[in-house]
C-alpha cells in the first residue's frame, strides 16, 4: 500500500515541515518495524546521490542500511567515493565495494548521509550514540550538505531526552568532568554525568578519547551549551550538531517524511 504525506508549512508551534513523499508500508511485525523504518529512510536518501559524488558516510545502525543500499548501487555501476566517519563504517563500506578515501585527499564533500539520536524542529541534532561524534562532525562540516536518516522516534520537540555524548581527552579527566558540570550549573541544567563503559572498562573512540554521557532531559538553548562545552580545554567535541543538517528523511508507520528546518 502506498502512503502519502502532504506538504505543509511549519505551524505556530514550530513543528517541522513535510513534503509529499510516497513509499510502501513495511509488512514486518512490530518488533522489527523500527529497523524496517531505518531501512526505508536509508533507501530514500539514495535519491540524493548522483554519479561522481564525494560522500561523507555516517556511523550507526541506520547509516549501515545506507551503506548496504549504496553498495548495491555501486555494484550496478554507480561511481562515487566515500569518506567514512569511523573504522567500523570504513570496514563495512569496503566490504560493499564502495571506494573509500580520507579528507586529506578530498577536503570538500558534496553530501554526507548520517543518522541521528534526536532531531528537533530547527534540525539541530544529538549524535554520538555510536561513539563516532568527533569524526562525524568533522565530515559533516566538510560537506556542502548533510542529510539525516532516521526512524520517527528520533523527532523530538526539544533535545535532551537522549543523553548528550561529550568526547573528552583521557588526560585530566577529573578536571574536565568538573568543568562540564560547572557549565551545566551556569546554564541552569541538571542531570547525571557518566563515563561510557564505566571506570573499569571505559569506551575508547577511534581517536583514542573517552565519552561522557549527560542525561539532561531538556536542552532549551543548544547553541549556548555547544559553545560553552567546546570552550573547555579537555573537551574534544560534543554531540550537539547545530546548523549542519539541511533535511532529514524520517520513516514511520505512515511512510517516509522529508523534514526541513522549521
Amino acid at each position: 500500500m502506498l502512503i502519502s504525506r502532504i506538504c505543509r508549512p511549519a505551524d505556530a508551534a514550530g513543528r517541522p515541515q513535510v513534503r509529499l513523499c510516497r513509499t510502501r508500508r513495511p509488512q514486518q511485525d512490530e518488533g522489527s518495524m523500527s529497523d524496517a523504518w531505518k531501512r526505508m529512510a536509508a533507501e530514500k536518501a539514495l535519491e540524493d546521490v548522483r554519479p561522481g559524488m564525494k560522500l561523507g558516510i555516517g556511523t550507526g545502525s541506520t547509516a549501515e542500511h545506507f551503506i548496504r543500499a549504496l553498495g548495491a548501487r555501486v555494484r550496478d555501476g554507480l561511481d562515487v567515493v566515500g569518506v567514512p566517519t569511523s573504522e567500523r563504517t570504513e570496514t563495512l563500506a569496503r566490504s560493499e565495494g564502495i571506494q573509500m578515501t580520507t579528507l586529506d585527499h578530498l577536503p570538500s564533500l558534496d553530501l554526507t548521509v548520517d543518522g541521528a539520536d534526536e532531531i528537533d524542529p530547527q534540525m539541530n541534532l544529538i549524535k554520538g550514540g555510536g561513539g563516532a561524534l568527533l569524526r562525524e562532525k568533522i565530515v559533516a562540516a566538510a560537506s556542502q550538505r548533510m542529510v539525516v536518516i532516521a526512524d520517527a522516534s528520533k523527532l523530538v520537540p526539544v533535545l535532551g531526552g537522549f543523553p548528550l555524548p561529550i568526547e573528552v581527552v583521557p588526560f585530566g579527566l577529573g578536571a574536565t568532568w568538573r568543568a562540564v558540570e560547572k557549565v551545566f550549573a551556569d546554564l541552569g541544567l541538571s542531570g547525571a554525568l557518566s563515563l561510557r563503559g564505566g571506570d573499569d572498562h571505559p569506551f575508547v573512540t577511534d581517536s583514542g578519547h573517552y565519552i561522557l554521557d549527560a542525561a539532561l532531559t531538556e536542552i532549551r538553548a543548544p547553541a549556548a551549551l555547544a559553545a560553552a562545552l567546546v570552550a573547555i580545554p579537555g573537551v574534544a567535541e560534543h554531540g550537539l550538531f547545530i546548523g549542519l543538517a539541511s533535511k532529514a528523511y524520517v520513516a514511520g508507520p505512515d511512510g517516509v517524511a522529508t523534514v526541513t528546518r522549521a
